[in-house]
């Protein structure tokens, strides 16, 4: 496991395109099939993220259906509120589905699904036919607008590590929550993990979590993916991905990791650690370019267990 695995700083000027979202909106209303368009400006924030840093820094991961010659293709853009199957394919410069990954952290492709208004997260492990073509069964509480993520590496000479993105919708009568509060504490079935540390835009910083049952520490968290700890963060707006995994240390009550913010603004950060044969996900809000850290997370968070179909349906959730 690598010391001090950091999260790619973005550049500073990456705040001008904060909060430039797309499908994620204030009222009440319906949700259809996303648009082309919908995808495409995806990758138009992209490229002013680079375009503001001289052309000199990396898109943020996820803002993009298509980067380094590899674009996501999703099968079912639109589902049913429920459970559901999604399914997809990377396919490659010339069109390919690709049929070769790197293995990391036990996986060829991880798999993310969360809602525009951060209240839903989902970290999936689906199934690769030998065609190349992907499915998982997701279960999705409400209707609205989501956007998912492929975070991979071909096992092509040289390729780099990808994040794509896209957009999946969820027809029917369509509310958006509020980010959710600010508070010190996740409670997470009966688990209190608690945040802290510095996320800073443009510069790194540690952040620490500890987890505790009834008052007292964890200190026999379980090899997850090969780690004690896998956290996600996802800006609020254009749903920037990040994805670190912890330093190196024991298996708890603390999990660090070291992060850099691509710009000030607002944060949901979601943390899976295993303990007692089940994987749990904490989710935090937190703000970039303030004093400190602070988290928040108003309901509990789901399980999942260790077998794959558990995986799949499991995952934080609110609403």
């Amino acid at each position: 496991m690598n010391t001090g695995v950091k999260i790619t700083a973005f550049a500073a000027a990456l705040a001008a395109t904060f909060g430039t979202a797309y499908g994620v909106g204030k009222g009440v209303g319906p949700v259809g099939e996303p648009t082309k368009a919908e995808h495409a400006q995806a990758g138009h924030a992209a490229h002013e993220e680079a375009d503001a840093g001289g052309g000199t820094a990396p898109a943020a991961g996820g803002l993009q259906v298509s980067e380094g010659g590899y674009t996501l293709a999703l099968a079912t853009p639109k589902t049913a509120v429920g459970t559901s199957v999604l399914k997809f394919a990377v396919k490659d410069a010339g069109g390919r589905n690709v049929t070769a990954y790197r293995t990391e952290h036990g996986k060829e492709l991880h798999f993310i699904v969360a809602s525009r208004d951060l209240t839903v997260f989902r970290h999936l492990h689906p199934v690769r036919a030998a065609d190349g073509t992907w499915s998982t069964p997701v279960d999705l509480p409400a209707a609205g607008a989501y956007k998912v993520f492929a975070d991979f590496t071909p096992a092509a000479e040289g390729a780099k590590g990808v994040t794509l993105g896209a957009d999946v919708s969820v027809p029917g009568a369509y509310a958006p929550q509020p980010l959710p509060a600010v508070a010190p504490t996740a409670e997470v079935d009966g688990y209190q993990v608690r945040l802290g540390g510095t996320l800073d835009p443009g510069r790194s910083g540690e952040l620490k979590l500890t987890v505790t049952k009834a008052g007292k520490p964890v200190t026999n968290l379980e090899p997850y993916l090969g780690a004690y700890g896998h956290l996600v963060a996802l800006r609020e707006g254009d749903l920037a991905y990040l994805h670190v995994h912890p330093n190196e240390g024991g298996p708890g009550p603390d999990v660090s990791f070291t992060a850099t913010a691509p710009s000030a603004g607002a944060y949901r950060l979601f943390l899976d650690f295993q303990h007692e044969g089940k994987v749990r996900t904490a989710a935090f809000t937190v703000y970039a370019g303030g004093k400190g850290v602070t988290a928040g997370a108003t309901e509990t968070a789901g399980t999942r267990g260790t077998g794959e179909a558990a995986h799949d349906a499991g995952g934080h959730a609110h609403g």
